[in-house]
């Protein structure tokens, strides 16, 4: 029986996803495990945390390759793209999902701290795509992923760096999509809703009871897991017919 019939649909891709040492993006690279492909595990400072994800894609009877490389460096993202390519011959998958999100005031924001939030939160996606495309068009087929958020849509006060990082990965995604299409290549977003992760509850004092009363706002009465994401994200490396669109994962929390 081959690995397709098995329900290894992706096996012989190789997924690269960005941030996937925690959180959402270990969920997608193990999900995309799961499935059949190769797995490139990302992260900036932690190579055991890598490793360790690295480890359990394996156990899952594929191979992985963790890549210790800052995203928003143009030539860290390009070195682990090389070396992916090497490994696995190419990256048929990309996910970018690093993503920095700072609670500043507007008048507050130091031109530091918004140069260095646009180039994590969106030059990062920009290197990625600019790396991994070429070797897309040589296979005629690829598939480009952003992992965004509802900020682009629905503003959330005093992250005004991080609101139109989400509203340019919005119109890259369409932007890659018009470009490369004629190559089999399709680029989507997913926006996340409230999603249960290790995250610096200082940066969000709208939160300052945890989830609970947030919850209550949600249509469906809950707030959302990694692995809906991840799921999100198997759908779109399926979905050819799919592109330049945003795909919100927020139990109904906006309905844009």
């Amino acid at each position: 029986m081959s690995d397709q019939l098995a329900g290894r649909p992706l096996a012989g891709r190789t997924a690269l996803v960005t941030g996937s040492g925690q959180n959402i993006g270990r969920a997608i690279a193990l999900a995309f495990a799961r499935a059949g492909a190769n797995v490139v595990i990302n992260g900036h400072r932690n190579q055991q945390a890598i490793d360790r994800v690295a480890a359990e894609a394996e156990a899952l009877g594929v191979q992985s390759l963790a890549v210790l490389a800052d995203v928003a460096d143009p030539a860290s993202v390009q070195a682990m793209v090389n070396k992916a390519a090497e490994t696995f011959g190419g990256v048929d998958i990309a996910v970018s999902t690093v993503s920095v999100r700072l609670h500043t005031k507007f008048l507050d924001i130091s031109i530091e701290e918004w140069q260095r939030i646009i180039n994590s939160n969106l030059s990062a996606s920009f290197y990625l795509a600019r790396a991994v495309l070429p070797l897309m068009q040589a296979k005629n087929w690829g598939r480009v992923i952003h992992i965004s958020g509802k900020d682009g849509f629905a503003v959330i006060p005093n992250r005004a760096h991080n609101v139109t990082c989400k509203a340019g990965v919005f119109a890259l995604s369409k932007a890659i999509a018009v470009e490369f299409g004629q190559y089999g290549i399709t680029a989507n977003t997913i926006a996340p809703g409230v999603i249960d992760t290790t995250r610096d509850w200082t940066q969000y004092p709208h939160f300052a009871s945890g989830y609970g009363d947030r919850v209550q706002e949600i249509p469906v009465r809950r707030i959302g897991n990694v692995d809906e994401i991840a799921d999100a994200c198997l759908y779109l490396a399926h979905a050819g017919f799919v592109t330049g669109q945003v795909l919100h994962v927020n139990g109904g929390d906006g309905l844009f």
